[in-house]
């Protein structure tokens, strides 16, 4: 019996890019050497994603539609395609053709190899913007700088993964707080890159709004680091160096000129040490609060209907 591979695709008000996704990534995959399923997972759709992919459903089997019960978020959509695929080889992919189907065939290609994760590593994304470049570039720095685990500098949510690195994503990493790419990164295995240039944006806009990276951010710092939970000792020691040097200029000032003023410094002291506290008593809520979703230990996605799946 042949190979499967299994191209998960994470969908999310994707109407109008579906249909041209599903016909250049089909015809890609018709002409691979191993059989396929196309998983679309539908994360709450607002528009008529939901009824394209049915009429996909009902005429292609190979098409695979699981349907949330509302919007649960593009990581938990991408779990969701992972804990359902059957395929030995597991591709992640978005609907919006950013993420070019010509390389599938490489990533099969690695498959054959050996190599168990792929990660496709971005060298382009015109449509991103300066801010969005830069803020990314930014970001993979400052977690490389925290994090015992070294990712990829701009990896993305196009990644393969083999059946048994799948199953260690499946079995082991089920955080309610998490970061699938970083996971992704950090299981080990045979691991290879491909390069590749975003294509351009076929329909709709960004799911990713600034707000939504900063969280994605801070969540992905605190899950691969607890640094910002030392920031207590860092401080409490600059605070003491501080005090030192501050005793040292009031002698030096009160030997010089008498007695001197000290009003304006005592202020200054106490908003830059209201600051630190207050920065340390938020970096703790931050991760308390993700302590408190896993204590609570609610589901990560809610499937509310299925399409081509065998029971």
């Amino acid at each position: 019996m042949g190979k499967t591979l299994s191209v998960v695709v994470s969908c999310y008000n994707e109407e109008m890019a579906l249909e041209q996704f599903y016909e250049e990534t089909a015809g890609i995959l018709k002409k691979l050497p191993w059989s396929y399923e196309l998983i679309f997972i539908n994360d709450g759709s607002q528009d008529g994603t939901m009824r394209v992919l049915d009429l996909l459903a009902g005429r292609d089997e190979h098409v695979k539609v699981i349907s949330f019960s509302r919007n649960f978020g593009h990581e938990a959509a991408m779990i969701a395609g992972l804990d359902y695929s059957s395929g030995d080889g597991i591709v992640c992919m978005d609907a919006d053709l950013q993420h070019p189907p010509e390389y599938l065939s490489q990533i099969l290609e690695k498959f054959e190899a050996g190599y168990d994760v792929i990660n496709m590593v971005r060298t382009k994304n015109e449509s991103a913007g300066w801010f969005k470049n830069l803020a990314s570039s930014a970001f993979y720095h400052l977690i490389n700088l925290l994090s015992d685990v070294k990712f990829e500098p701009n990896a993305s949510d196009f990644f393969a993964v083999s059946g048994r690195a799948a199953k260690v994503l499946k079995e082991s990493y089920r955080e309610k707080v998490r970061f699938l790419r970083g996971y992704v990164q950090s299981i080990g295995f045979n691991r290879t890159t491909i390069e590749y240039e975003a294509g351009t944006r076929v329909a709709g806009e960004s799911k990713y709004s600034i707000k939504k990276l900063i969280t994605l951010s801070l969540n992905t710092i605190m899950c691969f680091s607890n640094l910002p939970l030392k920031l207590g000792i860092y401080a409490g020691a600059g605070a003491g160096l501080l005090g030192v040097l501050m005793m040292i200029y009031t002698i030096w000032s009160w030997a010089r000129v008498g007695t001197p003023n000290g009003y304006a410094t005592t202020i200054v002291l106490i908003c830059f040490m209201f600051a630190v506290l207050f920065l340390i008593v938020g970096v703790i809520g931050n991760y308390i609060a993700i302590l408190f979703a896993e204590l609570k230990d609610r589901p990560i996605y809610i499937v509310g209907e299925t399409k081509n799946f065998k029971e």
